[in-house]
């Protein structure tokens, strides 16, 4: 009898993982390198090919003809039933991040754009680009340093308003300690967390694209550090970074310079830190640069933040900011810190006309017991400033002034609208609201 060959129908019946034609394409002795085109997440009808992919563009064309002649030679008629497209392309060439094609096909990246609730005007390309870190890949055609740089403007912004216009009176102390709260990199690494994203080990066109692609430190390689432990990653990984030098401030070599308040708000970032030199581009390109899994994360949330600007809008946006940043608690009484209440209260009501403060004992039990307990309150005139307990008349004074001083700069207005409420259709016109002196210079 003559023998029939399965070979050219098999395809429509075996799985594509167990196809005979990907068993002779996937061989390892055949070339791997093909031709592939990296499409960017905001402009997908622009054709870009990643400069990685420049130095092995001679002789693409032949390795690929080739390996078709010898798949033909060695099984003639395997490529028959081969999509056409297939058969131009063999594995791809190492990428430094996933290629945008991947996205479609990513479970991940589903699974995330509706855990975040996103719109469909935000294509899942782009959710994908808000992964890849600056340090997995230096094209800033598909990394995300574009969108966080936007998204971080505008999660200052939203916030700084938020908190200036509910507590017009807090000290700039506490303001920077409360953005850091809302929007630090802890913060969004927290947030990063609770979304379920995971990094990945090492990044590559090979990785699922639903992983955020970053290069980290050695220490955390070698597993010195949970990506997501409360240890504090800077500490430990102190010897791997620059010297962090703040170059918009004048005079950055002198270090030992004392760094005030007022100085901290015109040259130092949103958080009152120092701004660190950026690294160039050609270093990036060479992997010497790495980030803690911090820093990776809380760019990808600022991504996130100027992808659904970009694609839905401001009012979108600021619902993004308030599902996910505003709507956790902070209690920002706990972040005072008061050295001498009792003076700053004094100056308190002098800068403001009343009367000197006068603590006065409101209640007492057992003073000649073990466990004695005071309660003593702070008036001016015949207003009652503040009111505090403990075992002691100096402690239960130092609580009561605490409390005053808490009273006046917790202050906050019943009915609190911010600049960005008038950006909204219909929106009723912009009355000012109350801006403070500021806190007690002592």
């Amino acid at each position: 009898m003559k023998a029939f060959r399965l070979l050219r129908w098999s395809g429509s019946v075996l799985s594509p993982r167990a196809s005979p034609w990907r068993v002779h394409q996937f061989r390892p002795c055949q070339p791997r390198s093909t031709i592939s085109l990296r499409h960017t997440s905001t402009a997908p009808s622009l054709l870009y090919r990643h400069p990685a992919e420049n130095n092995q563009d001679q002789g693409v064309d032949e390795d690929a003809e080739e390996l078709t002649n010898t798949l033909q030679d060695d099984e003639p008629g395997i490529l028959e039933d081969v999509p056409e497209h297939l058969q131009k392309e063999t594995l791809p060439r190492a990428l430094p991040s996933p290629p945008v094609s991947k996205a479609r096909d990513s479970a991940k990246l589903a699974a995330l754009h509706a855990r975040l609730l996103l719109s469909s005007r935000l294509p899942i390309e782009t959710l994908a680009r808000c992964l890849v870190d600056a340090t997995a890949d230096a094209n800033p055609d598909f990394n995300n340093t574009s969108l966080a740089n936007l998204g971080r403007d505008l999660y200052s912004y939203y916030t700084s308003e938020s908190i200036l216009c509910r507590y017009p009176r807090l000290p700039t102390a506490v303001v920077f300690a409360a953005m850091s709260a809302y929007v630090g990199p802890r913060t969004l690494a927290q947030i990063t967390k609770e979304w379920g994203v995971e990094l990945v080990a090492e990044p590559g066109g090979e990785v699922d694209p639903g992983y955020l692609q970053c290069k980290r430190h050695d220490s955390m390689l070698l597993g010195k550090i949970s990506p997501f432990s409360d240890e504090d990653p800077a500490a430990t990984v102190q010897k791997w970074q620059p010297k962090i030098v703040g170059v918009n401030r004048p005079n950055p070599e002198r270090q030992t310079w004392r760094r005030g308040v007022s100085s901290m708000t015109v040259y130092d970032d949103e958080f009152g830190d120092l701004v660190p030199s950026k690294p160039s581009r050609g270093s990036i390109a060479k992997g010497k640069i790495t980030t803690t899994v911090e820093d990776a994360c809380a760019r990808f949330v600022q991504a996130i933040m100027g992808a659904v600007y970009l694609h839905r809008g401001k009012q979108a946006a600021k619902m993004f900011f308030k599902e996910h940043i505003l709507s956790r608690h902070l209690d920002v009484g706990s972040m005072f810190d008061f050295k001498q209440p009792t003076r700053d209260l004094s100056k308190l009501c002098a800068r403001e006309g009343f009367e000197s403060p006068v603590a006065r004992i409101l209640s007492e039990t057992g003073r000649l017991s073990r466990h004695p307990v005071f309660v003593v309150g702070v008036f001016a005139g015949r207003e009652k400033l503040g009111e505090g307990s403990g075992s002691s008349l100096n402690e239960a004074r130092q609580r009561a002034a605490v409390g005053a001083l808490k009273g006046w700069y917790l202050y906050s207005p019943l009915e609190v609208r911010v600049p960005s409420d008038t950006e909204a259709p219909n929106a009723r016109p912009w009355k000012p609201v109350l801006v403070d002196i500021g806190e007690v210079i002592v």
